[in-house]
């Protein structure tokens, strides 16, 4: 799946490698790249490992974040019911290329990079099954929602 959006002058474009199970309907991202122009990079080594953090909060968000409610509360009250990434979820590959314009002030960087991500692990999903999940988080659940959806349209 790929994606490209803009903050600013930021300019970033993400592409995404997923595996779905279309039986339990759990999204694996196996790959993730990132293209991140943002003008001059005065520090490549510290904007490189701000954008791969960035990224992997963002397959969080995108797969794993869900507050859970029910009828009088928030039920997702700490971090043991509030999922979240683990070190086993992180991509087999996350690769940045900066592209550093010298010749132009710097835009922004490192959280510009989380506006793609969502949108291009989504395209792959799409990609793998046919189906779009328009329902966030990417959760089993909702993946598998969509494909039964289809499958009765």
């Amino acid at each position: 799946g790929v994606a490209f959006a803009t903050r600013g002058d930021t300019i970033v474009a993400t592409v995404a490698e997923v595996g779905v199970n279309a039986k339990t309907g759990a999204v694996r991202v196996r790959r993730i790249i990132c293209a991140h122009d943002c003008g001059f990079v005065v520090n490549p080594k510290s904007l490189q490992g701000t954008i791969e953090a960035n990224l992997i909060q963002s397959i969080s968000r995108t797969i794993y974040e869900e507050a859970t409610f029910n009828d009088h509360t928030v039920t997702s009250s700490d971090w043991v019911s509030y999922p979240v990434v683990h070190m086993s979820d992180v991509p087999d590959e996350v690769k940045v290329v900066l592209i550093n314009q010298q010749s132009i002030a710097p835009t922004g960087a490192g959280e510009p990079s989380s506006r793609p991500t969502a949108a291009a692990i989504a395209n792959a999903v799409f990609d793998a099954t046919g189906v779009r999940v328009r329902t966030a988080p990417l959760t089993p659940k909702n993946v598998l929602a969509a494909i039964r959806a289809k499958g009765t349209a």
